[in-house]
C-alpha cells in the first residue's frame, strides 16, 4: 500500500511548495531568468538522485542513449506549466482558486485525451465527476 501512496503524497508536498514559489517569484524578475535557476537547480538534483538511486550499477551517459522523443516534449511542456503558472499568479489568480480551476479543466480534457489516445473507458460515472467539475469552475467563479 505505501507503494501506492508515496507518490502522491510527494506530489501533494511538491506542488505545495511549487504554486507557494511560483506566485512568490519577483515581479522585477523575468520568469525564463528565473527558471534558468529553476532548472539549474533541478539538473543537478536529477543526476545526485540518479547515483543516489542508482548507488553505481548503470551508467548516466548510456541512459542518456535510451533517451526518446518524449524527453524532449515533456521538456517544453514543464516549462509551458512553469510559465503558465508564474503568469496565471501575475495575473492575479489567488494561490487556492487559480490551481483548482486549471486543475478542473485538465482533469476534463484528460478524461477525453485518456479515451481517445490510450482506449481508456469512459464511464457514466467518470462523465458524472466531468459534470461535477464543470458546476465546480461555475461556483467558484461566482
Amino acid at each position: 500500500m505505501f507503494n501506492m501512496y508515496w507518490p502522491i503524497a510527494l506530489i501533494v508536498l511538491s506542488n505545495v511548495f511549487y504554486h507557494i514559489c511560483s506566485k512568490q517569484v519577483p515581479e522585477a524578475v523575468d520568469p525564463m531568468a528565473a527558471l534558468t535557476v529553476t532548472y539549474s537547480v533541478g539538473a543537478v538534483t536529477a543526476v545526485i538522485m540518479y547515483f543516489v538511486l542508482n548507488r553505481g550499477e548503470a551508467s548516466l551517459l548510456k541512459e542518456y542513449s535510451s533517451v526518446n522523443w518524449t524527453s524532449v516534449v515533456l521538456g517544453v511542456a514543464i516549462v509551458g506549466l512553469e510559465v503558465g503558472c508564474i503568469y496565471m499568479y501575475r495575473a492575479g489568480w489567488n494561490i487556492n482558486t487559480g490551481y483548482m480551476f486549471e486543475s478542473a479543466i485538465l482533469a476534463v480534457v484528460l478524461l477525453f485525451v485518456g479515451k481517445f489516445l490510450f482506449g481508456e473507458p469512459l464511464t457514466a460515472t467518470k462523465l458524472a465527476g466531468v459534470a461535477v467539475c464543470l458546476a465546480g469552475l461555475w461556483l467558484m467563479k461566482r
